[in-house]
């Protein structure tokens, strides 16, 4: 099946009973949570692309919201990034990925939930260059916050020795730094002020899940000068 993105006018491709497909977007990073859970468990499953700014008329009967992710497997459908990877990891129980301890997995929530100051900061160092010290400021500000976390686990991971759903979930945008460490190079997880942090980052990197799923940032800088120049082209590095 085509990795092109399906778009305004196109014709629903027909599901097949049994199979598992997911919806969704080659460069967001709220997909790429989803796409890390299947690729962590080897679930198999098959991939519609969507054009989120062009979305096909079908696409809103899957979620009311036009978002990506999607699953659909026969006649369930889940949407929303934190939810397909929970159900994922439920529904398919091989190399679990969300903690037992009730504690651990409170933490995470909270780990999740601060997450957002740093999106909060990502979006804003890409749509607001006058404030991009400010934005930097910041995320050194949360830098900090994930160190003392990862202090205090005592693991390479926020899962212990392996990642768990929350390394994946706080992962794609951090993958993404390069982006933005091109307009500031001073965004970068220093290895001598967040030592946790950075061997955190080199031990993703080195993850299955992540070199399944990762982009090269030579198609994420070209994805994010179509997306700045208001013409997302989804279909970057695709043959014609």
């Amino acid at each position: 099946m085509s990795q092109k993105s399906y778009s305004t006018g196109s014709t629903f491709p027909p599901t097949k009973p049994g199979v598992l497909r997911l919806y969704s977007m080659r460069f967001c990073p709220y997909a790429q949570r989803t796409r890390m859970v299947l690729a962590h468990k080897n679930i198999p499953y098959e991939t519609i692309n969507v054009n989120l700014t062009k979305k096909p008329e079908w696409f809103f009967e899957k979620n009311p919201l036009g978002l990506v992710p999607i699953l659909e497997l026969d006649d369930k459908i889940v949407f929303e990034s934190t939810a397909t990877s929970e159900w994922l990891d439920d529904v398919y129980p091989q190399n679990r990925l969300q903690p037992s301890d009730p504690y651990t997995r409170a933490w995470d929530r909270i780990l999740l939930e601060y997450y957002g100051k740093i999106t909060t900061a990502f979006y804003g160092f890409m749509r607001q260059p006058e404030e991009r010290e400010k934005h930097l400021e910041d995320f050194l500000k949360h830098f900090a916050f994930y160190e003392g976390v990862l202090s205090k686990r005592g693991g390479l991971f926020f899962g212990g020795d392996n990642p768990s759903l929350i390394d994946f979930y706080i992962w794609p945008h951090l993958e993404r730094l390069p982006l933005l460490a091109t307009f500031n190079p001073k965004l970068v997880i220093d290895k001598a002020k967040f030592p946790k942090l950075a061997a955190w980052y080199d031990a993703m990197l080195q993850t299955p899940a992540v070199k399944a799923t990762k982009m090269s940032p030579e198609s994420q800088m070209e994805f994010f000068k179509s997306y700045s120049s208001g013409a997302p082209n989804y279909d970057v590095g695709l043959e014609e």
